[in-house]
Parts: structure tokens; sequence; C-alpha cells
């Protein structure tokens, strides 16, 4: 596989064809919408048409087949940079290089290592699959719905690929626009709330990191004032005394943190989580949360290491991850809502990634990325479950089920597979990452470790009393007892996520063969520049 892709020069034109073919579709999509919008157009005073006219007619149903083609040959090219990635090079692979506004000096560079690869397969795993899980959901403003999530997946692959750190923000907030309307439009009864804070929350962090990064762009900027963009030129380049450093962490601490999003930057989280439709809570937990655990391990700890490494700041963030793993914990095994259960569980999960960033061992590291993966398939799960039984039941309360595993037994396996895969048993995908984060957190922070390491016993608590109060009590709510299983299409949906728990539990080795370059890289990278910036602070100092 990987001599044909070489032999058709893939690697030269994979990354901008990623991020081209969404927009291409959104641009398809969004057309053909507007052309149907003006033949059908209602005369003034007449009934408009009804959601239910809008299914007969077609009118819902070419956009989402559409749209599903389009994310299966996203996700089916994206796969062609498993053969061909160098797992051995910890440099960038697949580069990509044009200019694009030299005054500015900006230019489109893009590249990926074993950090970016996994994440860029995760997002085209999980789009493709939030298409099917809007089958039957999203039945109304159906082309704009699509087209926004194809902008979207520009928006997200654009962050994990680019190489120059303007695109980076540029990207950074193309993928905010789209989700703003998709909660605000096709959520729950408090949408424009959720939205609108979703929005404020994500957008002030996102305008201190910009001066951050306007900031890096001029202090290496050339002998006629053009700053230099470059993420490899500003990371050999850059010269900042530590107090500068400590300010610009702090920028972009603030705007990664709150999209992981970190105690006590998180309370947006479960607002939007529970009013985005299906799809977008999708979309928020497995692929968006990652954004900001990213954005730690690509640009806020390798540009500012000794701000990141700083005794005092290491201890606080260390201190708001393991907060945050078990307060997401608890406060998720008080949750009367299934939904708002699972978007708490994910404060505590990111918190374990957080720990394994700072941790700074190429164990942890690992481990860090292996939970964002992790997370990424057993919430996308969680969630798609969550939304195939308010389709039936058009309620999340937790107390309104009991006893179901005698009406849908598909469903009702699954989801227990799925929770205990989100629990992190052995043999599942979520043991996998969370065992190397604390086993590598333990060299450094053993305290720490051991703290968030009990969390597991309360994350079985609340994930496996939510599943026995769901399908094993006994059926005793007459509204129950007719509850149809899972179609055909939701179990296509579905065995794809249950097949990814077993293989990355059960054989995690290609992945983490992927990734080792990559977390070897950061951690030796961070320990050597923050140990020269030491250096010269001392000497600095001394004179």
């Amino acid at each position: 596989m990987a001599a044909f892709l070489n032999s058709i020069g893939y690697d030269s034109w994979i990354l901008p064809t990623l991020l081209l073919l969404p927009l291409l579709g959104a641009a398809l999509i969004w057309g053909h919408g507007a052309s149907g919008s003006r033949r059908e157009a209602v005369p003034a005073g007449e009934a408009e048409v009804t959601v239910a006219d809008e299914v007969l007619n077609g009118r819902a149903h070419w956009p989402r087949t559409a749209a599903f083609a389009v994310f299966s040959l996203e996700f089916a090219l994206s796969l062609g940079l498993w053969f061909t990635f160098d797992p051995g090079n910890a440099e960038w692979q697949s580069r990509f290089q044009m200019p694009w506004i030299p005054s500015w000096g900006t230019t489109v560079d893009l590249g990926i290592d074993g950090i970016a690869l996994t994440m860029v397969l995760l997002t085209t795993f999980i789009m493709m699959l939030a298409v099917a899980g809007s089958w039957t959901s999203v039945r109304q403003k159906t082309h704009a719905y699509y087209a926004l999530l194809l902008v979207l997946t520009t928006g997200i692959l654009g962050v994990f690929v680019s190489l120059d750190v303007f695109l980076f923000y540029v990207m950074w907030e193309v993928m905010l626009v789209p989700m703003y309307f998709i909660v605000g439009i096709w959520g729950g009864e408090r949408r424009i709330y959720a939205s609108l804070k979703f929005f404020i929350y994500t957008m002030v962090g996102s305008l201190l990191m910009l001066v951050g990064i306007v900031y890096l762009g001029l202090n290496v900027a050339d002998a006629n004032g053009v700053p230099n963009f470059s993420y490899d030129y500003i990371l050999q380049n850059a010269r900042l005394p530590h107090t500068t450093a400590l300010w610009l962490f702090g920028a972009f601490f603030l705007a990664f943190a709150v999209k992981v999003p970190m105690f006590p930057f998180h309370t947006w989280l479960p607002d939007a989580h529970v009013e985005a439709p299906t799809a977008g809570s999708v979309i928020l937990a497995a692929v968006m949360l990652k954004l900001g655990t990213f954005g730690f391990l690509r640009l806020a700890v390798p540009f500012f290491p000794s701000a990141a490494m700083d005794d005092r700041v290491r201890t606080v963030v260390l201190a708001l991850a393991v907060i945050g793993i078990v307060y997401g914990a608890l406060v998720s095994l008080v949750q009367p809502d299934f939904k708002k259960l699972v978007a708490y569980s994910s404060v505590s999960h990111l918190g374990f990634v957080m720990l394994g960033i700072f941790a700074l061992t190429v164990q942890s590291v690992q481990g860090a990325i292996m939970v964002m993966i992790s997370h990424g398939i057993s919430t996308g799960a969680l969630f798609f479950l969550i939304g195939m039984m308010y389709e039936r039941r058009h309620t999340r309360q937790i107390e309104a089920y009991g006893g179901i595993a005698r009406v849908v037994p598909l469903f009702s396996t699954l989801l227990v597979i799925v929770a205990l895969s989100s629990i992190g048993v052995p043999g599942t995908n979520g043991f996998v990452g969370e065992f190397l984060v604390l086993i590598g957190s333990f060299r450094t922070h053993p305290v720490l470790a051991v703290i968030a390491s009990t969390v597991v016993i309360i994350a079985a608590a609340y994930l496996l009393w939510a599943v026995q109060r769901i399908v094993f009590n006994p059926l005793d709510k007459a509204e129950n007892e007719h509850i149809p299983d899972l179609n055909r299409r939701e179990l296509a949906l579905m065995l794809p996520l249950i097949a990814a728990i077993v293989w990355l539990g059960v054989y995690p080795a290609p992945v983490l063969r992927k990734t080792e370059a990559a977390a070897e890289r950061f951690v030796r990278l961070v320990e050597s520049r923050s140990a020269v910036a030491e250096t010269a602070a001392m000497s600095e100092g001394a004179r």
C-alpha cells in the first residue's frame, strides 16, 4: 500500500486535499439547498412546509447522503497517512508549503507528526459517523446543517496540521463558528444560552492567544520588520525573558484550558453538551476537546518551556488537572441526566491528559495521547447511544428508564461494553492510556498519581450505577415496554466504535509505535529548552 501511495505522490497532496474536500462538499450542499429554496419558496400567506413534508419530498435525504459520501471519501483518503507515515522519523511528514500573505510573514505550511496523525484519523473517523448519527434526528435546515459539519471539519483538521502559527489561529476560529450555529440552531430548549456561552468562553481565550501569536511573530521579525509565523522558525529563534514567557504562556494557557476544558474553566461544557444535537455532542467530546490538549502539546509547552516547567506554574497546572479528575468524577456521580453525566466525565478524563503532559515523561505523554484517542471513541459512542435512546423516549433522565435490557438487548449490550471501556477495564481502550499516564506520572509526581488513580473507583461507581438503573433494574414503567431495539443503521454506526474499543484495548502497539517518536521529541525538546533557559537565567542573575 505504501509503495502505491508513494508512486502517486500521495504525501505531496493529501493534506491540502483533506482541508479543501470538505469545503467543496459544503459549497455543493449549500448551493443545492439555495437553489431548492428558490424553487420551493412558499407564497406569502400560505402555510410553511412542515418538517414531515421536507423529509417526504426528499429535501432532507439528499444533503445527508451527499455529506456522508464526502466524509466517507475524506476518511478513506486520510487512511493512507497511516501507511505512508514513518514511525521512526520524528520530523514533519506529508509536508506541504505554499506562499500565502508574504507581507505578513505567513505561509500555508502543513505537516504531521505521530500526534497529529492520530488526531487527523480520529477526526475523519468520527465525522463520518456523525453524519450517520444525524440521519433521523436532524430533519430541518438539513442543507445548512451538513454544510456546517463539513466546514467544521476543515477547521478542526487545519488546527492539527498547521505548521504556520497564524494559520493555526485562523483554523482555530474557523471551527468555532460552525459549532456555534450547530448548537444554537439544532440544539435543545436552552440552545441559545449554551451556544453563546460556548462562543464567549472560547473567543476570549482565542483573542489572548492571538496577542501572543502576534508577539511571537514580531519577536523573530526580519531586518525589514516583517514577522515570521513559521512554527519551526519561532521554535528555533524566539528569545524571550522569563517574565515575558510567563505572560505569553498564560495567554496560550487560557485559550487551551478553556477548550480542554480544565477545572475551573469547564462551566461551558455541560450546557453545550446537553443542548447540542447528538452529533454536536459527539464532535465536541470526541474531537474538539482534544484541540485544547493538542494546543498544549504543539504550542504552549514547546514555545514556553521555561514558563511551563517553572515549579510554581507546573504545580498549579498539575493541581488543577488532578482537581479536575476528582471533581469531574464526583459531579458525574450525582447527575440525574445521563448526557450531563457523560459531559462531566469528560472533565475527569481530560484531566488525565493534562496530568500526563505536565508529568513530562515519555510514558505519561504517550498515555495522554492514548487517553485523547480512547476518550474520543468511548465518549463519542456513549453520546451516540444516548441520542438513540432519546429519539425513542425523548428523555435523558436516568430515572425514566429501568430494566430495558429485556426490551432492547442489543442497545443494552453495547451500552455495557462502552461503559466498561470508559471506566478503563483491562482489555478495553480506556485502560491503556490511563495506565500509561499513571505509571509515567508516578515517576515524577507520585502523590498526584496516587490521588488520580483513586478516581478509577469513582468512575466505576458513576457509570455502573447509571447502567444498572437504566438497563438492569426492574422493568416497572409501561412506556419502556415497547421501545424498539437498534436498527441496522444504528448497528452499522456502533460496530466500528466497538471494534476500535477492542482493538486499542487488546493490541495498542501500532498506535504506540506511531506516536513514540513524537512523544520522545516533545519530552526532549521541553527538557533541553527549559534547561537552557534556566542556565541563561542563572547567568543573568550572576552578572
